[in-house]
């Protein structure tokens, strides 16, 4: 292995999920595993399998990963338990995971107040975890919970902890901050130290974000010998969070040289990877994060926009493009044009950056954004918008009129319920048709309806489905007036998912507008011929 190769781990799924405000499901848990593989991160932590009936449902059925190795996170043995009889290894050795994690303790103050055993039992249950996973799965590491503190409290008892792993088959032990505590310097020697009795190629590095320093305290660790890093797309994690795997992943590429298997082409996705987070979990994106902040290029007109015009490098230390994000100059009739070039080519569109329906399409992605629309995350909205700008979307069908209707009552049995009755009419061709149907919602109901009149005409809409809705509201100052935004997420048969967006007063009409997208953007994608009746 190249001493200059970095191993990047995410966790996500697991770590990240630990946030104050942040609940994923299944759904939420699969989409993010496959765009974090396609970007080619090494390691991604799925999550505690047997811990909550939402990771057991994800590692059930996992995302296929062909970049990516799937980890499952759990502990060592407990006290007192053979390692072939502990409920809780057996279930993250039970998975279809390519490698497990198991935490445990390397700070002696815990190993006598939290598990009151001795030293060496504490040692034996590392040893004993270790060497029966190694039987069972292709790949181990070892996450030294509170490493740093263990290694200043006690050095030879938290060496002696890594140690056992490393003897007993573990591919990786990883240095966690667990507290977030340790500044830059400490981790630079307490990591070169490790790193002088294990080699650095097998020592990972693990930061939470307390003190503010979990991203530079990575980046001491890998200027010490570690050579995996962990983290979580925009520094998501309990407490402060953790390393933000958006900021150091650029870092380690571009500014020290490390080659990570995420390449020059896959940087370009960072600031939808990002962006795409924020909206999966209904968050408003930070514009002023390093990187990938729609604020992170931003020049306002006057001295600065003047020189960047002449010389980007004057105030940007990076070309945006080559992160995915784009330069903010106001008084430019440019800004956004490279990025919706480069968001052709990512689409497969072959277009002459000179062709004037560019500019007609910035100025377009530009008055949309502005009245609510963020295409960051809805990239089928998005290409629909480009195309039909082109004129390469066909006229499928036309909806002339809808109603919904909610009725809330009592049932025959006392019971309370809400129904949901959608009308529809839609033009196919030549055709006009009105159909209605039921739904546990207003907008199932209106989905229903018009699935009444499409599927029996396109047959390829039969294996679409819904798997996820988010709401926005955009204008929180004017209360139930407010401006919606809904993004609705739409996976098929054959195991793609695409993402599209609405936005209207009336979040029926948002609602509307991201499923007809939906629609649309499945039968062209698949080739689908107009019906003419």
């Amino acid at each position: 292995m190249s001493d200059n190769r970095i191993y990047l781990f995410d966790t996500t799924l697991r770590d990240g999920a630990q946030t104050q405000g942040v609940d994923f499901n299944p759904a939420d848990k699969a989409l993010i595993a496959r765009e974090l593989n396609d970007i080619g991160v090494d390691y991604i932590e799925g999550g505690w399998p047997g811990a909550n009936p939402t990771d057991d449902s994800f590692f059930a059925d996992p995302p296929k990963m062909n970049r990516a190795k799937l980890a499952a996170f759990g502990m060592t043995r407990r006290p007192g338990r053979s390692a072939d009889n502990d409920p809780g290894l057996t279930a993250i050795l039970g998975t279809k995971a390519d490698c497990v994690v198991m935490v445990g303790k390397t700070w002696d103050f815990h190993v006598d107040v939290a598990l009151e055993i001795e030293h060496d039992e504490n040692i034996r249950m590392i040893a004993d975890s270790v060497e029966h996973a190694c039987n069972k799965v292709g790949e181990v590491m070892f996450d030294a919970e509170h490493f740093f503190d263990g290694y200043k409290a006690n050095p030879a008892f938290a060496m002696a902890c890594l140690k056992a792993a490393i003897d007993n088959g573990a591919r990786w032990v990883v240095l966690c901050d667990t507290n977030g505590g340790t500044l830059p310097h400490e981790v630079e020697a307490i990591v070169a130290a490790v790193c002088e009795e294990i080699p650095g190629e097998k020592v990972g590095v693990h930061f939470h974000d307390d003190t503010g320093n979990a991203v530079a305290n990575s980046l001491a660790g890998v200027r010490a010998g570690a050579r995996q890093v962990q983290g979580t797309i925009n520094g998501l994690g309990e407490r402060c969070g953790n390393a933000n795997l958006i900021s150091l992943i650029p870092t380690l590429a571009l500014k020290m040289g490390y080659e990570t298997n995420v390449g020059e082409a896959d940087l370009h996705k960072l600031t939808h990877l990002s962006r795409m987070l924020d909206e999966r979990l209904n968050r408003q994106p930070n514009r002023g994060a390093p990187y990938v902040g729609e604020s992170a290029f931003a020049h306002k007109g006057g001295l600065h926009a003047s020189a960047v015009e002449k010389d980007p490098r004057t105030y940007e230390h990076v070309e945006p493009g080559v992160i995915g994000n784009q330069r903010h100059i106001v008084v430019s009739d440019q800004s956004g044009r490279s990025n919706i070039l480069a968001r052709f080519r990512d689409i497969g569109v072959d277009i002459d950056p000179k062709n004037p329906k560019v500019g007609r399409l910035v100025e377009l992605v530009k008055e949309q954004e502005f009245n609510g629309y963020a295409y960051d995350g809805a990239e089928a909205s998005f290409e629909l918008l480009a195309r039909r700008i082109l004129g390469s979307v066909p006229d499928y069908f036309h909806c002339t009129h809808f109603r919904v209707i909610d009725e809330r009552r009592w049932n025959a049995q006392g019971e309370l319920i809400t129904l949901s009755e959608a009308t529809v009419k839609l033009d196919v061709g030549n055709e006009p048709f009105m159909t209605v149907a039921e739904g546990n919602g207003p907008v199932n109901a209106l989905d229903a309806a018009m699935r009444k009149v499409l599927v029996a005409r396109y047959p390829a809409l039969e294996d679409l489905r819904l798997i996820d809705y988010k709401v926005r509201i955009l204008t929180p100052g004017d209360g139930t007036r407010a401006v919606t935004r809904v993004m609705i997420e739409s996976a098929d048969g054959n195991g793609d998912h695409w993402s599209t967006v609405g936005v209207s007063t009336n979040i029926i009409d948002a609602s509307y507008n991201a499923l007809r997208d939906s629609l649309v953007y499945k039968l062209y994608r698949d080739g689908a011929e107009p019906h003419h009746g």
